[in-house]
Order: C-alpha cells, then sequence, then structure tokens
C-alpha cells in the first residue's frame, strides 16, 4: 500500500504571535518531556496514552459550543458536529491501538488519572479561553504528528515488528484485508495532521472574533 500523505504537511508549525500562544506552547512541550520520559521509544504504548487524552478536547468543545449556542440562541457554524467527529475520531486510534499495544495494568492507571486531570483542566480552560484550548490542541496535534512520524520511521527500520491492521483498523479506515500497521499509522497520522491544521484555524477565527 503506497504512502498517500503529503509528507510536506509534516512539517507545518504554528509560530506563536501572542502571550497566549507562547503559553499554550510551552504547555504541550512540558507535556511531551513526560511522555518522552516514560514512554521513550515504545510508541505503541505512547499512542494509547496520547489518544486517551486526545480524545477530550473535541467531546469538553463539542459540549460548550452546544451550550454557548443555546445561550446565544445562535446557529453554531457547524463546530459542533466538527469537534464531536473529531473526538470520535480519537476515540478509534485509542481502540485501535489498544489492539495493538495490549497496555499493562500500570499504563491503564496513567491512563485513567492522565483523563481526570486532562478533562478537569480542559473543561476550565476552554469555558474561560477557547481559543487557547483551541491553540492547545493545535499544538498537541504537532507534537501527534511526529510522534507517529518517528514511530513510522522505527517500523520502516525493522525495529517495530510490522504487524498486521487490526479488524477495527481495516473498517474504520476502509483499508485492504493486508493493510499493517504501517498503513495505520499513515492512516493516523493524516488524522492528526488535519485536527492540527483545523484547531489552528479555529483559534485563529476565535481571534479574529
Amino acid at each position: 500500500m503506497k504512502d498517500t500523505f503529503d509528507t510536506t504537511s509534516l512539517e507545518v508549525h504554528h509560530a506563536p504571535a501572542t502571550l497566549g500562544d507562547r503559553v499554550a506552547l510551552r504547555t504541550v512541550k512540558v507535556m511531551r518531556l513526560f511522555a518522552d520520559a516514560f514512554f521513550s521509544k515504545r510508541y505503541g504504548h505512547r499512542a494509547v496514552v496520547l489518544e486517551t487524552v486526545a480524545a477530550v478536547p473535541g467531546m469538553v468543545g463539542g459540549l460548550l459550543q452546544h451550550l454557548k449556542a443555546l445561550r446565544h440562541i445562535r446557529d453554531d457554524q457547524g463546530w459542533i458536529r466538527e469537534l464531536l467527529d473529531e473526538a470520535e475520531n480519537e476515540r478509534m486510534h485509542l481502540m485501535t491501538f489498544i489492539e495493538i499495544a495490549q497496555p499493562s495494568r500500570t499504563e491503564r492507571v496513567i491512563i485513567m488519572l492522565g483523563q481526570a486531570i486532562f478533562y478537569n483542566a480542559y473543561f476550565w480552560l476552554y469555558l474561560f479561553t477557547p481559543r487557547i484550548a483551541h491553540r492547545i490542541v493545535g499544538y498537541l496535534e504537532e507534537e501527534a504528528v511526529v510522534s507517529y512520524t518517528q514511530y513510522l520511521a522505527e517500523i520502516d527500520a525493522g525495529r517495530v515488528a510490522n504487524v498486521p491492521a487490526p479488524a477495527i483498523a481495516r473498517e474504520y479506515w476502509k483499508l485492504p484485508s493486508d493493510a499493517m500497521l504501517r498503513d495505520v499509522v499513515i492512516a493516523v497520522r493524516a488524522d492528526e495532521a488535519g485536527h492540527r491544521d483545523r484547531n489552528h484555524q479555529m483559534a485563529d477565527e476565535l481571534k479574529a472574533g
């Protein structure tokens, strides 16, 4: 299966232009340090924890945009459905990598704690500063693209087994029956690049009013 992902989009980075942008970027870089320290090159396990966190913003944003639209009695411009679709997409990433990585009991505890902390923090952040919240997700997705690119490099180098793609992944991304892990990583990376670009765009739209 040939790569269909535009490699030029891997290098996209939103240069911080405001104090809020710089805070968002620094926050994500700190989170990256913890992920690197704990998981190192165990990219399958890293993906499980990453996707647990990544599935939160879309659901929180969709909920708060829904309530905002009700309060102001106005159209949501399609944001609610888009954010909920993003959350569902990230959840499917998680379900896929659980099949591949089989997280340990310790990692499952980390997942539960990480989700609890991140959900509450992100909820209040989005409630008061949705622009910064979307910027954080944009930067998180930038890091996700980097991580999946590194994951792909490990597969190509033979340091990670290129196992058959789980059935849930083949069905969700409409992959062929002989699809492998490499094909899944490429599909997931493309999703993350899309979320990256859209969240940065949403932050820009909120900044513009």
